[in-house]
């Protein structure tokens, strides 16, 4: 089985050495100075499970899409920025000939949607998304360590896919340590991440503080919640399904098992915003309010939620 990884942050080396340890044949697409540490010192996976660690010999990294050779890739993983989408999607499609016949791209991002980029190109039977809510933090640039975790991630089609030959991909990422499961549902599985996203990352990055902080006040409470409520509204608008009836079902599994789970964790968003970075601000509360767009939704908080990130980013 031969797989490239298509963004070497913290999920993408992650990824890489839990598929690396397990015998995959792992490429990675990594540029300028990820691509350099990466070739000089391989990559590590520590933090929480087994911890992995692999050679520069035994890591290949490509940085340009003209030194891979046909044919190469049964599986592609998407783990970078939802930002880069359409540009990996174009590249992959000038370049599909590095792709074996029956290749599967997974997306491994936050938000909803992702596959609308590359579904210009491939098709539905080609595509799939991931619910992933394990925490990565990379620490160098060759280093990933898992910081959390509090469920399995979840792979399936938005298009009504079936994913079964998904299936030795989720068991070797299993096998690795991370729990990993194929599902028929990820499209409710998606959506309890963005109900989880959309409330915490924004907010904890303006505050600058992680997770659990913004559930220690009345304010901040009432900001997540007004989010939560506005987001079922779109979703009981839309074709869309969640796990839960109702906005308070959720809430207490967010307040009580969720958020205390991941208590001390701070969110991607919050590191971009510190590293001065476009964020993925588009692809969670962004698609929120697209998709009210389309219902004709009230959703005033997400929408102010969404303008006071895209102000900080606008100095960058």
């Amino acid at each position: 089985m031969k797989i490239l990884v298509i963004g070497a942050g913290a999920v993408g080396i992650g990824l890489a050495a839990s598929l690396m340890s397990q015998n995959a044949d792992v490429s990675i697409y990594a540029r300028g100075e990820t691509a350099k540490a990466i070739k000089k010192n391989g990559i590590k996976r520590c933090g929480l499970f087994e911890n992995y660690s692999f050679s520069s010999d035994e890591v290949k990294v490509f940085s340009d899409y003209r030194d891979i050779a046909k044919n190469s890739f049964d599986y592609v993983f998407i783990t970078s920025k939802t930002t880069a989408n359409d540009d990996i999607s174009q590249k992959l499609n000038e370049f599909r000939d590095i792709l074996k016949t029956d290749f599967k791209i997974i997306i491994f991002q936050n938000g909803f949607g992702n596959d609308n980029a590359y579904l210009r190109y491939f098709d539905k039977s080609e595509v799939f998304c991931a619910r992933l809510i394990t925490g990565f933090a990379r620490h160098d640039r060759y280093i990933s360590e898992v910081t959390v975790y509090t469920e399995p991630i979840q792979i399936g089609s938005l298009q009504n896919q079936d994913p079964k030959d998904l299936k030795e991909i989720a068991d070797m990422i299993a096998a690795s340590g991370i729990g990993c499961e194929l599902t028929d549902e990820v499209d409710k599985y998606l959506w309890a991440k963005m109900l989880y996203n959309c409330a915490l990352n924004p907010l904890g990055t303006i505050l600058d503080v992680n997770y659990g902080k913004l559930t220690e006040n009345e304010y901040s409470k009432e900001i997540m919640d007004r989010i939560i409520d506005e987001i079922f509204d779109v979703i009981n608008a839309s074709e869309y399904e969640t796990f839960w009836d109702n906005s308070e079902e959720y809430k207490k599994i967010f307040y009580n098992k969720l958020v205390p789970d991941t208590y001390e964790h701070i969110s991607s968003t919050h590191r971009d915003v510190k590293r001065k970075i476009k964020t993925e601000i588009d692809s969670l509360n962004g698609s929120v309010i697209r998709l009210a767009e389309t219902y004709g939704i009230d959703v005033s908080t997400n929408r102010i939620i969404y303008n006071l990130i895209k102000s900080i980013e606008n100095d960058f």
